[in-house]
Formats: C-alpha cells, sequence, structure tokens
C-alpha cells in the first residue's frame, strides 16, 4: 500500500504518493485552501478517494516545520493541530516528520527543470511534500537496499 505526503500551508497544501513499494515518492497535487478547517476538509477528501483506489493508502506523514535549531514556531503549533485534528477524521495512522528545508530543497530541484518561477511557485508545495515523504521512506526503511556483494 502507499502512504501519503502532506506539506501544510496556510494558503496551499501539497500532498505527493509514494508507489506501492514505498520506495518512491512524487508530488501528487497542490490544494488551494482557506484556513485549517478547509484545508483539513480537502486533505481528507483526497485521503478518502486514496484510500478507496486499488492500491490504497495505509500510512499518511505530515512535515513538521520546526525553526533550524529545532525549536518551534507557529507554524508547528498549527500543524500539530492539524495532525490531531486528521487523527480524529481518519483511520489510517499519521504521523509527522522533520520538513526543515524542504521547500528549499524542492524548489532548487524544481529550478533545474523550469525556468519560469511562476510555474515553479505552483508545484513547490507538491514537490516539497514529496521530499518530505521520500526523506520519511528512506529513513523507515521500507525500501530494499540493492547494494552489490563484492
Amino acid at each position: 500500500m502507499r502512504v501519503l505526503g502532506i506539506d501544510l500551508g496556510e494558503r496551499r497544501v501539497g500532498l505527493a504518493i509514494s508507489d506501492v513499494s514505498r520506495t518512491l515518492a512524487r508530488p501528487l497535487a497542490t490544494v488551494d485552501v482557506n484556513g485549517p478547517d478547509d484545508a483539513l476538509d480537502r486533505v481528507v477528501a483526497a485521503i478518502d478517494r486514496l484510500a478507496g483506489e486499488d492500491d490504497g493508502l495505509d500510512a499518511i506523514v505530515v512535515g513538521l516545520p520546526r525553526r533550524l535549531d529545532g525549536s518551534t514556531t507557529e507554524a508547528t503549533d498549527r500543524t500539530t493541530a492539524f495532525v490531531g485534528a486528521l487523527r480524529g477524521r481518519t483511520p489510517i495512522p499519521v504521523t509527522t516528520a522533520d520538513e526543515r528545508l524542504t521547500s528549499r530543497e524542492a524548489e532548487s530541484r524544481l529550478a533545474l527543470r523550469e525556468r519560469d518561477w511562476r510555474r515553479r511557485k505552483k508545484k513547490l508545495d507538491a514537490a516539497a511534500a514529496a521530499v518530505i515523504l521520500q526523506d520519511y521512506l528512506d529513513r523507515s526503511g521500507y525500501a530494499t537496499d540493492f547494494t552489490a556483494e563484492d
């Protein structure tokens, strides 16, 4: 089954999805939202849709913002509240993952393929969600290690 990655923002929410082997993450969508309740409703609708597909969905990871020194911010509190509300609306396990510098990494990856910053901006949140999800997948050890033996 697949894993959904979420990059929560005040105006946009980025979504990313893994393949069924939990090896690769890819950007899925960027959703424009009007506040925390709208974000929750739209994310729950996406979760329901994805969970109903043949490949299913059995885990959700939400990027947790922190300062570079690890301290919390207002965005950390908003995200923690969102995660709590999300857990109350879905039976699928929800966890958090550190999202420090993921938007910067996503921006640099997008810049390699897309010169127009306006187009990059539209894709940035979903790309950041993919970075968060890929980091989670890599750290979780779901992917098989294909190192060659000498």
